[in-house]
């Protein structure tokens, strides 16, 4: 058994139970153990609230439930105010942690214990962060240079699983509500850059965790079409239009409420 004492596992759900479920047996099978599991409810359908309350009895998680859906950010937020541990691992339920998941898990947060300037440890992304330099053989650091123009260099932070400090809000703010969870994701994004964090990016992030959407439980993230698309023109304007609008939002955006 690999038992992290310190860590809350923070799960977001919402309306895919079979998927959370899949996710706790992983950890399971992989002997992975959290001083705590905390799994906040976005107000689901009645079928998944009620294997929720089963999944519960099984693995012993603390519930935050919501009455109505009320987004990503009272998810979150409500979900983090429960956590009672210093660090969080933060999963959105559809994901699978490979084999190796508890060695890096466990090497990501020894670091994270040392270097106490460390702000997050992302395990999952689409693509590289643009701004890396080696930190050791499994971590790259992050960074963001004077001069940085590439617009990527928002996604410093993401909804992606990661460790982060659990008092995190005291620094980059509570994540806003009332609006899509896009906006949501993308608002901590600019506050991270904003209050300048700092973290480590795991170099072999496409096999460390795998994302499980399924045809019966589908991602309930739903983005504007205009963003999905590939041709050559779309990809210019949405290029060109990024690149004005994150570095304006940067310098503009006003700061996230942050804890006391």
């Amino acid at each position: 058994m690999v038992f992290f004492p310190q860590v809350s596992l923070l799960i977001t759900h919402y309306n895919r139970s079979h998927s959370l479920k899949n996710l706790l047996q992983r950890f399971r099978q992989l002997n992975c153990v959290f001083g705590q599991i905390v799994v906040s409810d976005d107000g689901s359908k009645s079928e998944h609230a009620k294997n929720l309350l089963e999944l519960q009895k099984e693995y012993g998680f603390l519930l935050v439930t919501a009455p109505t859906n009320r987004g990503l950010g009272n998810n979150l937020n409500k979900g983090q105010d429960a956590v009672n541990k210093p660090f969080t691992l933060y999963i959105q339920e559809d994901f699978e942690p490979a084999d190796l998941f508890p060695t890096a898990f466990a090497e990501a947060l020894v670091i994270m214990e040392n270097r106490t300037e460390l702000d997050i440890v992302k395990f999952y992304a689409y693509y590289p962060y643009a701004y890396l330099k080696s930190y050791n053989e499994n971590f790259d650091e992050m960074y963001v240079p004077a001069l940085a123009a590439d617009y990527r260099k928002i996604y410093f932070y993401t909804d992606h699983p990661h460790l982060r400090r659990s008092a995190f809000f005291t620094k980059f703010g509570r994540y806003p509500e009332g609006i899509k969870g896009d906006a949501t994701e993308y608002s901590m994004c600019i506050s991270f850059l904003q209050h300048k964090g700092k973290g480590l990016f795991y170099k072999d992030f496409a096999n460390l965790l795998s994302q499980k959407n399924s045809a019966e439980e589908p991602s309930t993230m739903q983005r504007e079409n205009w963003k999905q698309r590939n041709g050559l023109l779309i990809s210019m304007i949405r290029y060109v239009y990024r690149q004005f609008k994150y570095n304006f939002d940067i310098v503009t955006q006003k700061p996230l409420k942050q804890m006391p």
